[in-house]
This record gives structure tokens, sequence and C-alpha cells, in this order.
């Protein structure tokens, strides 16, 4: 695997599940979480636990696509998902195992690019109007800087639950 392949391939998985330098991986923030605890709304006006993981696995599975197809395709599922605000052991432990899932998609389709793959700018899908050009260069480290950011929402979350 290309030099730089493997080095983007770490921060995905540094911000993911390993040692990010920013703080904790978003799977360190959910260590613990309960289900009660991810369908809960400390604060008014802000997502759920369960919410923001639901819309980090739509992503993480967009951005695979995106990589697999090298165009701009649609969400796989809605950007904020609902999720259940009565607790449920087992939709949580299904939750996290979709994330995960979707980020081992992630890391397999980054594994098969190289580095000319990377500044690779992303065509639209038949049908769709233009909108910002990315490099899929751009949309992994994204999807690294994705992770951190809910994974910072998660963490304050937790103080108020």
């Amino acid at each position: 695997m290309p030099h730089e392949i493997n080095r983007i391939t770490d921060q995905l998985q540094r911000a993911f599940d390993g040692d990010a330098w920013s703080g904790p991986s978003l799977q360190q923030t959910l260590a613990d979480i309960t289900a009660a605890q991810a369908a809960a709304y400390p604060l008014p006006g802000v997502h759920s636990v369960g919410e923001l993981v639901r819309h980090l696995t739509t992503w993480a599975a967009t951005v695979a696509w995106r990589i697999e197809q090298r165009q701009v395709t649609p969400l796989t599922n809605e950007d904020w998902p609902a999720y259940p605000t009565a607790p449920d052991e087992a939709r949580w432990q299904q939750a996290q195992q979709e994330l995960r899932q979707a980020h081992e998609r992630l890391l397999t389709a980054t594994q098969t690019l190289t580095e000319a793959d990377l500044d690779t700018v992303l065509k639209e899908a038949p049908g769709q109007t233009a909108s910002s050009q990315v490099s899929l260069y751009i949309l992994l480290h994204g999807t690294v800087q994705h992770y951190l950011y809910h994974a910072g929402q998660i963490a304050l979350l937790r103080k108020f639950l």
C-alpha cells in the first residue's frame, strides 16, 4: 500500500479507535455508554448519542461508497436517521455494530486506493446538479475530522448524562 494511503488509513483508525492526538477516539468516547444514555436528550436542541452514532454510520458508509464509485453518490441513509427514545439495549448494540462495519468498509475502500487516486475529484452522479468539487484526499481527511468532531460532542453529552 502506498505511503500516503498508509498514513491516511492510520489517521482514520486513530480517530475511530486508536490513539488520537486530540484526545479519546470515537470508540473510547462511546465506551460504557448505556442504552438509556444513548437514547437520552440531556440538553434541548441537541442530538442524542444514538442519533450521532447513526449519523456517523451514514457518513462512513457514504464515504466508502463514494470512494468505490469515484463519484458523489447519494447518502446511504438519512443524514440524521432517527434513533429510538426508549432505551433498547439490542438496538444500541446494533447501532454500534453498524458503525464499526461502516468504518471497516471505509478502511477497505481506502486501502484499494493508489497515491494518484487521492487527487481524483469526485464526479457528479447522473442527474445530479453540480456541487462543490472534492478530491478523495479531502474526503478522507474530512472523515477523520468528522469522527473527532462528533467524538467531542459525545464527550460533552456524557458530562450531562
